[in-house]
């Protein structure tokens, strides 16, 4: 018999580019998630410390000071910062997903969006980075690889994760259905605009988060966990720098939603309205069983003979040293190889907060 998981998406803002207070509110609500029973909490895309909204709103030769105060409020996967939230999964018994802006010591102003995902004794089980920011997100973030793109085992099932655009990516989708994902985890900003709000061609994030997630948990007969941001008046403050046009565009953007989608595509948790709130759901893993019979992807209901989807999981790095036979290949000790066994008691390499 498969599990029956209880689940929580914590709906919720980060404290606007100020990452201590963003990583002190999220240990506060993994507790609170942990005493709802939850045996995995997910938070939205880059809640450390904030998604750079600024870059669809501003000129980019008016957000210098925007990306200066997110690189200095960005952290790497070692960081002592880190090591709270994995701290605090541990402490309380919890599996914790939880998006953040990654920076690295080879290079002081690139960043990635990525994702963390920490079992309940608190060790990394997955970290990975966006394939490709999307359109003025690449303003800000750089491509990440695949060398995350993984599907992990654990005691709650098979648990895999995409970032915003990328549950667009049949490709990426497949890899992981591939790998015999049951739990997908979905995280998304609170909003994303396109147009000014008067316009009729403008984003419908909550519209386009439900088909997108409806087509993966249908697809792949699996659970889809979807968290999305929230946008709040401190936050809309800050990046209208008090442009009260501007504040009134940011308040009138369609906002995300958060839900829980089972294998047929079916809600069977969503938030409701656009504050800050947790969203609770129980989910039986065998639910995923049934479906398989009528449309299994990565199974009796593919040609692998006449398809070929090839995923190269190589990291990408910035400079490789060659010494003198190939094989000795070293990697430049500037970007670390991720680390996946990071520990709330190790301080080896602790990294920048």
């Amino acid at each position: 018999m498969l599990p029956t998981v209880r689940v929580v998406l914590a709906q919720v803002a980060p404290v606007f580019l100020d990452l201590e207070r963003t990583i002190d509110k999220a240990c506060q609500i993994i507790e609170e998630a942990a005493g709802l029973g939850a045996d995995l909490i997910v938070f939205p895309e880059t809640y450390l410390p904030a998604f750079p909204l600024w870059s669809a709103i501003h000129a980019p030769i008016d957000n210098h000071v925007f990306f200066t105060r997110l690189v200095n409020n960005s952290l790497t996967i070692d960081s002592q910062s880190m090591r709270k939230i994995a701290s605090a999964a541990e402490r309380h018994g919890i599996f914790v997903s939880i998006g953040f802006n990654e920076s690295t010591p080879a290079s002081i102003g690139c960043l990635w969006n990525s994702n963390a995902i920490f079992d309940d004794a608190g060790r990394l089980i997955n970290h990975r980075r966006k394939l490709v920011p999307t359109f003025y997100e690449k303003l800000v973030w750089a491509p990440g690889d695949a060398e995350g793109l993984d599907v992990t085992e654990t005691r709650l099932g098979k648990i895999g994760a995409l970032i915003c655009g990328e549950n667009t990516n049949p490709l990426a989708r497949y890899s992981l259905i591939a790998e015999g994902e049951q739990l997908h985890i979905s995280t998304y900003p609170p909003i994303w605009p396109t147009h000014r709000p008067d316009e009729d061609r403008n984003y419908d994030l909550k519209a386009a988060i439900h088909i997108r997630a409806a087509a993966h948990a249908f697809e792949g007969k699996v659970f889809n966990l979807v968290v999305a941001g929230v946008l709040d008046q401190h936050t809309i403050d800050e990046v209208s720098r008090g442009n009260d046009d501007m504040r009134q565009q940011l308040e009138r953007y369609p906002s995300g939603v958060s839900m829980v989608l089972d294998p047929s595509g079916q809600p069977v948790a969503m938030s409701e309205g656009e504050g800050e709130q947790l969203v609770q759901a129980t989910i039986d893993l065998n639910l995923c069983i049934e479906p398989k019979q009528f449309h299994d992807v990565a199974g009796s209901y593919n040609r692998f003979d006449l398809f070929r989807l090839q995923l190269d999981k190589r990291p990408q790095r910035p400079l490789e040293t060659l010494l003198t036979e190939p094989e000795h290949a070293n990697v430049a000790p500037t970007e670390p190889l991720l680390s996946r066994h990071i520990s709330t008691s190790d301080n080896k390499n602790p990294g920048a907060s």
